[in-house]
């Protein structure tokens, strides 16, 4: 009542929205604008330095914020560039690649040129092509064939139920350790399979030609079967092949030896691979090499995956088909070689941590590993000790492996 008397008001008072509103000229579009208004009229007013303080305040914010704005505008214009200029040259190179290259596979596949398009990354439109090419069919392995293993693989299937409710039985055990019992497991991983895409899932576009394609092989290949890791390599040709053409190549990589001897858990050959990498690991990062050996951290840890699943787990899809791109041209010793390269990019880090923190950070790459950056890592490591390639270090290994040399048992 004092202050109605006292300020000349009576009746219900206003709302103080309403108080302020009324000393205002405009409705403000932000609070940030407040600041340039006078106080109220039941407040002292503002001092014209504080005003001007206030004043200039604001305009340092809307500088910033205008720069901030152009700041971010112009890296959306670099990135739309970049984007364009990405997709041409893409366009081009598959030009190149269709035009020039695979109607004359046979003569310019070695080439010089070649190579070097080869290492930029093969367009993913001639992509699955050029794998196919490059990794050959020396299984010979005909689509027919790849119908009858099918066909075989869903007569396993039904017969599946008729083995589980025998499960009691011994004879049934013995049924069910038989290789191509692991139809079984190839269900299971599935639903981990590049899980963040929902493609392979159940009930997705590509899990019926992702299960026909492992069915097949666990029939192909009883003695080799289902092994963890598969459904990531044939998910993978399956995005750039038809499904009996990435059976074939799919056959045909595991065939190699470097695969084989990881999938059929060949103990001594898998040792004299990873001796064989610790010679060029030590070759090119002796510092990090030596780290590692003081931690007793040994290759399986990590190398172990990485090889199971040609990196199409460990690194972004789009960047592991660039190292497929090569692993298709040179080899096993590509696969080798990117560990190395990824040990180089992150040598830094990996040098200033322990054996639990060095294996986890190994075991689960970054996510956001840039293509060019893994690359021009992998362009430092060379493939060579004392003279010696890769394939004669391995065979040389090999050889002590056979005479029973200590240095590869472990």
């Amino acid at each position: 009542m004092e202050y109605e008397t006292r300020s000349g008001r009576s009746g219900n008072p206003p709302s103080p929205k309403q108080s302020v509103r009324k000393n205002l000229d405009f409705e403000p579009l932000s609070t940030t604008a407040l600041i340039l208004e006078d106080r109220p009229a039941n407040l002292p007013a503002k001092p014209a330095e504080e005003a001007q303080k206030h004043r200039q305040q604001y305009e340092e914010m809307v500088a910033q914020a205008k720069k901030r704005e152009l700041k971010e505008a112009q890296k959306r214009k670099k990135q739309l560039e970049d984007r364009c200029k990405l997709e041409e040259s893409i366009g081009n190179a598959a030009l190149t690649w269709n035009q020039e290259i695979l109607p004359n596979w046979e003569t310019m596949c070695t080439s010089r040129r070649v190579r070097d398009l080869w290492w930029q990354g093969i367009p993913p439109s001639v992509r699955g092509k050029v794998w196919s090419l490059a990794v050959g069919n020396e299984l010979n392995i005909t689509h027919e064939l790849y119908n009858i293993c099918l066909a075989r693989a869903r007569e396993k299937w039904k017969a599946m139920p008729a083995l589980a409710s025998e499960g009691d039985s011994e004879d049934a055990g013995l049924s069910l350790a038989d290789r191509e019992a692991s139809l079984e497991l190839i269900k299971l991983d599935i639903s981990r399979t590049f899980p963040n895409l929902c493609i392979f899932q159940q009930g997705g576009p590509y899990h019926d030609t992702l299960h026909s394609i492992l069915g097949a092989y666990t029939c192909y290949r009883p003695d080799v079967g289902y092994v963890q890791g598969m459904s990531f390599i044939a998910a993978v040709l399956i995005l750039n092949l038809d499904t009996a053409d990435a059976f074939i190549a799919f056959a045909n990589l595991l065939n190699k030896p470097c695969q084989m001897a990881f999938y059929r858990v060949d103990h001594s050959l898998m040792l004299t691979y990873f001796a064989a990498f610790e010679v060029f690991f030590e070759e090119n990062l002796p510092k990090l090499f030596a780290h590692f050996k003081s931690n007793n951290l040994t290759p399986d840890i990590y190398l172990i995956d990485w090889i199971f699943t040609l990196y199409s787990k460990s690194l972004p899809l789009d960047l592991a088909c660039r190292v497929w791109d090569v692993f298709c041209r040179d080899g096993d010793e590509f696969l080798f070689r990117t560990a190395l390269g990824i040990l180089k990019l992150y040598e830094d880090i990996l040098t200033k941590m322990d054996f639990i923190h060095n294996a986890q950070f190994l075991t689960k790459l970054p996510e956001d590993i840039a293509a060019e950056e893994l690359f021009s890592a992998i362009a430092t490591i060379q493939m060579h000790s004392k003279n010696k390639k890769w394939a004669q270090v391995l065979q040389t290994l090999q050889k002590e492996q056979e005479r029973g040399s200590p240095v590869l048992k472990r």
